[in-house]
């Protein structure tokens, strides 16, 4: 989740535990991804872990008291289950979209200083989550900045040594468009990563470039009667034709979880 949301997702009511407690995050790290993407490492004192898809809510306060709140994925592993006290067990990493007109993400992406401190609550989620110990295939599917919360999964997986097969097809406009490419494009035995350039891709690509389509994703995917769990995350056109081609292909629908973003309106 991303705030191309601006942002809203697939989540049921009960998904949004607004229980949880406001923590206040400290900057530790910034990377910047892409020219429009900044990957943030936060220290969350009292963070109390979350699972690999799960999401918060970051909110900014101006002086005079207005705030904005969005919505982002997760891009660290699960910590659920780390040891008390492990200090990597309250850093989060946290994968921003800038969106024209934002409220949000232009000041996380630009503005926000190592040392500077920003309101956040979670984790928040149930639906779009995978545990490690599932031991049947995982196929992830990412449209454009939809990779984050699966890079959590894919990050997870190398972590926790699971043996569960996996792959990642993932879909963006270019290279310049990339997220987390030095290490997608290095070779892992933990996932198998299929790469669709939609508009241009890198120098001296000779594959396809183009929209993913039925064709891509039998090709590409894990075939249906290993009922792999599938992932599909991006946005509403990518996910809803993605979702769909893959039950005509014959993947069971109650193995696909999806989640979306697109403009709130708001």
């Amino acid at each position: 989740m991303t705030e191309a949301a601006d942002e809203v997702a697939d989540l049921a009511p009960d998904d949004v535990p607004y229980s949880l407690p406001w923590r206040v995050a400290t900057l530790v790290h910034r990377h910047r991804e892409t020219a429009t993407a900044v990957t943030l490492d936060l220290d969350v004192p009292g963070w109390r872990g979350a699972m690999a898809g799960q999401h918060v809510d970051v909110r900014l306060t101006a002086e005079d008291g207005y705030s904005a709140q969005r919505s982002y994925s997760l891009a660290s592993p699960a910590s659920m289950g780390m040891a008390a006290g492990d200090a990597t067990s309250e850093r989060i990493a946290l994968t921003v979209q800038v969106v024209d007109d934002g409220e949000v993400s232009p000041y996380l992406t630009e503005d926000l200083e190592l040392g500077d401190q920003v309101e956040l609550r979670g984790p928040i989620g149930n639906w779009f989550v995978w545990h490690p110990a599932d031991p049947r295939p995982v196929q992830l599917v990412a449209g454009g900045s939809g990779l984050v919360p699966l890079m959590s999964m894919v990050r997870t997986h190398a972590a926790r040594g699971s043996s569960a097969p996996q792959r990642l097809l993932v879909s963006v406009r270019s290279p310049d468009d990339a997220l987390y490419a030095d290490e997608l494009d290095r070779p892992s035995p933990a996932v198998e990563v299929t790469r669709v350039w939609t508009r241009s891709g890198p120098p001296g690509w000779t594959g396809r470039v183009g929209r993913v389509d039925a064709e891509l994703l039998r090709a590409a995917c894990f075939p249906p009667d290993v009922a792999p769990r599938v992932f599909v995350c991006g946005p509403t056109t990518f996910v809803e034709a993605v979702a769909d081609a893959l039950v005509d292909l014959g993947h069971d629908a109650d193995l696909i979880r999806t989640e979306r973003f697109g403009p709130t309106g708001v």
